[in-house]
C-alpha cells in the first residue's frame, strides 16, 4: 500500500517541535528581567510578598522560577500637594515647609479671672444701712451691706474711660434672662467703629446682659450678668455694673426692688 511522505514524516515533525518548545520556555526563564513593582509598600498585592533579602521581595504561596526576583523601586518621600516652588526655594525645604505646615495649631489662651474678683465676705464699718448695695467703681467691687458689720464684695466690670458716672438710685426693676435692646446712640457709636448691633437680641447665654438684671431708677443702666466673665475687673461698658452669671443671680435673690444703689 501506497503511503503519502506527509504521513510518514508527521510524527516526527511534531516531536521536533514539541522539544524546540521546550527548550524555547526553558530558555525564557534563564536570564529573565527584574520585575518593578510600586514603590508603595501599603498596595494590598505588595503586603502579600513575604520578607526576602533587602531590595527583593517573593510571593510567599508560589515558587519562582530559578534565577527571577522581584525588586522594589527606591521608594520615594511623599509630599502633600502644594504650590509650585518659589524661586530659591529648595526641595528639602519644601518638606521642612510641610512638615512645619502639618504641626497643630497651639490652643487659644485660657481666658481666667483674677481670683480676687471672687465673691468673699468681708468686714464693713460705713454708715449705710444692711441691704444697701454699694459700687465702688475705682477697685472694681460690689459691695451689699450685711448685719454685724459685714457686708458681701463681688467683682464687677464698671465703665469704660469716658463713660464714667456716680450717683445714687433705687432698683426700679428685675428681670430673669433680660432681653437687650440696644439705645440708638450705641448703635450709631459702634457703627462708626465698625461694630454692627442687633436692635434687639432675645434673653439667653449668648445675651450680653446675661442671666439676670437689676434696673437702675429711671436710666438705662443695670447691674447685670454677662456673656464674657473673663471681663469682670476691667473697665469695659458703656455705663452699666457688669457681674458674672453665678454672681449677680446670687445678688438677685438677696434684693428686692426699692434696694438703695451708690455708685462712686
Amino acid at each position: 500500500m501506497f503511503v503519502p511522505m506527509f504521513r510518514v514524516m508527521l510524527p516526527t515533525l511534531a516531536v521536533a517541535l514539541l522539544a524546540t518548545s521546550t527548550s524555547l520556555a526553558n530558555d525564557r526563564y534563564v536570564q529573565a528581567p527584574p520585575v518593578v513593582v510600586s514603590p508603595d509598600l501599603s498596595a494590598p498585592w505588595v503586603m502579600q510578598l513575604r520578607r526576602s533579602p533587602v531590595g527583593e521581595s517573593a510571593h510567599s504561596n508560589s515558587r519562582l522560577p530559578a534565577g527571577v526576583t522581584v525588586r522594589l523601586a527606591p521608594a520615594r518621600p511623599r509630599i502633600a500637594a502644594q504650590a509650585p516652588l518659589a524661586a530659591g526655594t529648595t526641595q528639602d525645604s519644601a518638606v521642612q515647609t510641610a512638615a512645619y505646615v502639618r504641626q497643630p495649631a497651639p490652643r487659644p489662651a485660657k481666658r481666667e479671672l483674677n481670683p480676687v474678683f471672687l465673691p468673699t465676705v468681708v468686714d464693713y464699718d460705713g454708715k449705710e444701712k444692711p441691704g444697701t448695695i454699694i459700687i465702688d467703681t475705682n477697685q472694681r467691687f460690689l459691695f451689699l451691706v450685711e448685719a454685724g458689720g459685714k457686708a458681701r464684695r463681688y467683682g464687677v466690670g464698671v465703665a469704660k474711660p469716658g463713660f464714667e458716672w456716680a450717683g445714687v438710685h433705687k432698683v426700679s426693676e428685675k428681670k430673669e434672662w433680660p432681653d437687650w435692646r440696644p439705645p440708638q446712640e450705641m448703635i450709631v457709636r459702634e457703627a462708626a467703629k465698625g461694630h454692627y448691633l442687633p436692635v434687639y437680641m432675645a434673653g439667653g447665654p449668648a445675651n450680653p446682659l446675661g442671666a439676670r438684671a437689676l434696673y437702675l431708677g429711671s436710666t438705662l443702666y443695670r447691674i447685670h450678668g454677662t456673656n464674657a466673665p473673663w471681663t469682670i475687673g476691667q473697665t469695659v461698658s458703656s455705663g452699666c455694673i457688669r457681674m458674672r452669671n453665678e454672681d449677680v443671680i446670687d445678688l438677685y435673690e438677696r434684693v428686692g426692688v426699692g434696694t438703695k444703689v451708690i455708685v462712686k
